[in-house]
């Protein structure tokens, strides 16, 4: 197996589209360039961000096999293969075994709702039939389901190649708990930007993170700072882009980047329904939030 501890920022890419509705390989590679360049640790592919509820089976295959053939391994490539069947989920996690990828992350199951129990069964099964590093990803806001510390610390204990967690919960008692009683080479990344810091300071390894699509440097150093126990610099930084990362979120994600990086010139505002396009009171805030860190002129 890969050896893989995830430390630092790993950037959730956006997909982007072309004005078909087309996944565009060209603005892909531009964006992972544009990544590495500016210091990221990782790229993490077909996630929430990447709109990945609405890429087809072969989208996602076809992102995978991309963004790993133009990393070069230049920096890891996680890629998601997380869905709510757990055998499709084991044959997206050994598709992007097979094409290269370092770590794949794997969301709780969505819709199913399935008890602790059945979450432990999902995430070993799958585990225990692959080769390489996985990432549990726990967002309840988004599955309807939280997998506990419980649970997680579990996983981590119970299958050697469940190497991290990305926590999106919000519940910094939970995260805690993990972190306290995980072994110590399990990671714990923030799933939401803005409590990257607090997460970190408590014990955190770093993030996958929204606002380094298009803060890729600022927010990297941030979270290196902090890793560093240089405080005030990390905090510092996360001031400055504290706005930008709550108006991430004015509107389900990743309508707000997307806009964002479409006036970056990395991607068309293109999305796929039911995602529709910002309203212009909202494009104006993000506007002039962005004007405010410097990111635009």
């Amino acid at each position: 197996m890969k050896k893989f501890t995830p430390v630092g920022t790993f950037t959730a890419l956006i997909t982007p589209f072309n004005r078909k509705g087309e996944v565009d390989f060209k603005a892909l590679r531009k964006l992972i360039d544009f990544q590495i360049e500016n210091g990221v640790d990782g790229i993490v592919v077909c996630a929430t961000t990447g709109e990945s509820a609405t890429l087809s089976l072969k989208e996602k295959q076809a992102i995978i096999v991309e963004s790993v053939e133009h990393t070069n391994g230049r920096v890891p490539v996680i890629a998601g293969t997380g869905t709510n069947e757990t055998e499709l989920s084991l044959n997206m996690t050994i598709f992007a075994m097979e094409h290269g990828a370092d770590a794949c992350l794997l969301v709780a199951p969505y819709y199913n709702k399935p008890n602790q129990s059945g979450l432990y069964e999902h995430f070993r099964l799958i585990a225990t039939n692959v080769d390489i590093p996985l990432i549990l990803y726990n967002v309840p806001g988004r599955t309807g389901v939280n997998i506990s510390a419980q649970t997680q610390i579990r996983l981590a204990q119970d299958c050697p190649n469940i190497v991290a967690t990305k926590e999106a919960s919000g519940n910094l008692d939970q995260i805690m708990k993990i972190i306290q009683n995980a072994p110590p080479t399990f990671s714990v990344l923030s799933g939401d930007d803005s409590l990257t810091l607090p997460i970190i300071a408590l014990g955190g390894k770093g993030v996958v993170s929204v606002i380094s699509n298009y803060a890729p440097k600022k927010f990297s150093d941030m979270v290196r700072f902090a890793l560093q126990n240089k405080i005030e610099k990390a905090r510092t930084l996360h001031y400055e882009l504290l706005e930008l990362m709550e108006l991430n979120f004015i509107e389900p994600n990743p309508i707000p980047v997307k806009y964002a990086m479409s006036l970056l010139g990395f991607t068309k505002e293109v999305y796929r329904l039911p995602l529709l396009p910002l309203e212009n009171e909202a494009k104006k805030k993000i506007k002039e939030a962005l004007r405010r860190a410097k990111i635009i002129s």
